[in-house]
């Protein structure tokens, strides 16, 4: 499950609930029933009742589109903002333009914006939106009474769903902590079993190896016997070399965890993460290179790079691999140095005839970008 998918109004697994929130949301416009009865009930007559009907029908049809296009509060559509705006100018326009009930078209939006903008755009947009009301309502002449009761539910609905999508927030971060540590504790108990592998077996085939060699030597007056102790020796040296295969596989995480592990770090820390991998597999050196390299540079985008987005692009054909990871952090804006971690990395990449690119993109941001060219027997 994505980090989007959690960040949202659903059950308890975040999964999204649309059924659901229509239901709340059909209940709550119930307070719509008051602008209705200006128009039904004669209050308001001839082209301001027909404009009035079209406007609170616009008013309706935009709030809902609103919320039903998105799958939760975090994870928005492109039109989430452009309808957004829609729903506030037409909740504006009613407010002025007819007064009294209609004032409570902008405590409708204030729950849009609790639920969609930053909690500092919140803020500022709950503030204007009372301002609307309290000058809506002298425009009007509406009695002090009216005005205060509606712009208290301005700041108290839209002060509540900025504190609940806060709180959704810091409760998702939270369980993708939990998982972090359980995520290292597996991590670091798979070490903890590699590293006993290897000095328990390693040491033991060893020692099977060099006794084997002596026993060689001592039994050159029987054929037969040497050829059994050779074969012996051959078979211990044979799973030793898999025991460090094996270890060294438990040790190093491949690229394609190394891309799951950068997902959920990225996001745990509030940036955005887009991968894009294309291209056959990569062979095996090339796997685990990678591997680093998209730790060692997810790591200083988390760390430095003040970013809230990032994109990881890996690309391998018959001429090279390529890891580029790109964010439109702010840290760093002086001279790019590299520190003990790219140093490292770049070690390791000139090791295996490729080279790295580390510093301020063009358009902002910064970049990281290892190339190592491929021979074609690797890619077939």
């Amino acid at each position: 499950m994505s980090f989007a998918e959690r960040m949202t109004f659903g059950d308890a697994e975040g999964k999204p609930s649309r059924r659901r929130r229509l239901i709340g949301i059909s209940v709550g416009l119930v307070y719509l029933v008051f602008p209705v009865s200006d128009i039904v009930g004669g209050s308001l007559t001839g082209a301001r009742a027909v404009w009035a009907a079209v406007l609170l029908f616009a008013f309706v049809a935009s709030f809902l589109t609103t919320v039903l296009i998105n799958k939760g509060m975090f994870d928005h559509s492109r039109l989430t903002y452009p309808l957004l705006a829609v729903t506030s100018v037409l909740g504006v326009v009613g407010a002025i333009g007819f007064g009294g009930p209609w004032l409570s078209l902008p405590v409708y939006t204030v729950v849009l914006y609790g639920f969609t903008l930053p909690p500092l755009w919140a803020v500022v947009a709950v503030l204007a939106q009372l301002a609307v009301v309290v000058g809506a309502g002298l425009v009007n002449h509406d009695d002090a009474d009216t005005i205060i009761v509606l712009g208290l539910q301005v700041l108290t609905l839209g002060v509540l769903f900025i504190s609940v999508r806060n709180t959704r927030a810091l409760t998702v971060k939270l369980r993708l902590a939990q998982d972090e540590v359980a995520r290292l504790a597996a991590t670091e108990e798979r070490l903890r079993i590699a590293r006993d592998l290897h000095d328990l077996l390693g040491h033991s085939l060893s020692l099977i190896v060099l006794k084997s060699e002596l026993a060689g030597r001592l039994s050159e007056d029987s054929p037969q016997a040497h050829r059994e102790i050779s074969d012996i020796e051959t078979v211990a040296r044979k799973a030793l070399t898999e025991v460090r295969e094996a270890v060294t596989g438990y040790r190093q995480r491949s690229l394609p965890e190394e891309l799951d592990n950068a997902r959920v770090v990225l996001r745990a820390a509030g940036v955005a993460a887009e991968v894009r991998v294309s291209g056959t597999p990569l062979p095996e050196l090339l796997d685990g290179l990678f591997g680093w390299s998209v730790r060692e540079g997810v790591t200083n985008v988390v760390r430095h790079a003040r970013a809230t987005r990032c994109e990881i692009k890996v690309t391998f054909d018959a001429g090279h691999a390529t890891l580029e990871i790109m964010d439109n952090g702010t840290g760093g804006d002086g001279p790019y140095e590299m520190g003990n971690g790219l140093s490292g990395l770049n070690e390791r990449v000139a090791g295996a005839g490729g080279t790295v690119e580390a510093g301020p993109a063009r358009g902002g941001g910064h970049r990281l970008r290892v190339l190592v060219p491929v021979g074609k027997e690797a890619c077939a």
